[in-house]
């Protein structure tokens, strides 16, 4: 009893100083982003506003002249969303059919597909880039939404969520006339809604945190996302630490809603495929 006294302790002392460490950085860009230039450079060591002022906002959200932020942000908007939808369409049918249907060179054909697993994305880059040109999409928000749709993980994860369902459920839908679609439709998908909202999520969050690829395929800036844009706007606004961080703190929002509203989700997605079995 003692030892695991002492190992809940050392856990959530562990834990807290995890917390602390990822919150503190947050919780200082939230409060400088009230500050002054002025006020940063002069008193860069204290912790609250010496004025409390909205102008970085105003200027950030409001002045598109030098760096349009509510035009990247309405950009990433579309294109996380976008891809987000297609994507649990792709990896609900692909992970469906991998773990219900029975065809020949099923299990060969999905060994395959983790197998790319083991290659790192950035040696896409070049042959991805060609594709992308050669089909007209730099510029475009395709560019940005097509190239993951389909990922391999995501296809994983919903596969051996799937497989926990026991196949009865199926063989009983057949039973009574209902096609493969019909069972994916009705049956399955309501099943596991858990952990497509999983899925969601961390697609959402990937594609809206991505910055190599579209720093690639975009180069107009009124097209931009908000993460690359970010890096031009640290450029525009030069030492300008307050547009810097307001930029930032901006772009963080929507992801940390999406958290907000769907971490009951995550947590019993989580809880429940630690007992599926592979």
């Amino acid at each position: 009893m003692k030892k695991t006294g002492i190992s809940k302790i050392v856990a959530f002392i562990f834990l807290l100083l995890m917390a602390f460490i990822w919150i503190v950085p947050v919780l200082y860009t939230s409060i400088t982003s009230f500050k002054s230039e002025a006020d940063i450079q002069t008193n860069a060591f204290t912790i609250l506003p010496i004025n409390w002022v909205i102008g970085n906002y105003q200027d950030v959200l409001f002045d598109n002249t030098s760096a349009p932020v509510a035009k990247w942000f309405m950009n990433s908007l579309i294109i996380s969303v976008s891809q987000t939808i297609l994507v649990l369409v792709i990896v609900s049918l692909a992970a469906y059919a991998y773990s219900r249907m029975k065809f020949k060179g099923r299990d060969a054909i999905f060994v395959f597909l983790m197998a790319t697993m083991m290659f790192p994305a950035v040696v896409n880059l070049i042959p991805l880039y060609n594709i992308v040109d050669k089909l007209g999409w730099v510029n475009n928000y395709l560019a940005a939404i097509v190239p993951g749709a389909a990922g391999v993980f995501n296809i994983f994860l919903v596969r051996q969520f799937m497989k926990g369902i026991p196949m009865d459920f199926d063989e009983s839908a057949r039973v009574d006339g209902a096609s493969d679609f019909q069972i994916f439709l009705k049956l399955i998908l309501p099943l596991i809604k858990p952990v497509l909202t999983v899925v969601a999520l961390f697609t959402f969050t990937a594609s809206w945190n991505d910055f190599l690829w579209p720093s690639i395929v975009f180069n107009d800036v009124e097209k931009m996302p908000i993460t690359p844009g970010l890096q031009l706007l640290q450029g525009m606004y030069a030492l300008d630490v307050a547009h810097a961080l307001t930029g930032a703190l901006v772009a963080i929002v929507p992801t940390f809603i999406l958290y907000l509203f769907t971490q009951k989700y995550f947590m019993e997605s989580l809880s429940l495929s630690s007992g599926v079995k592979g």
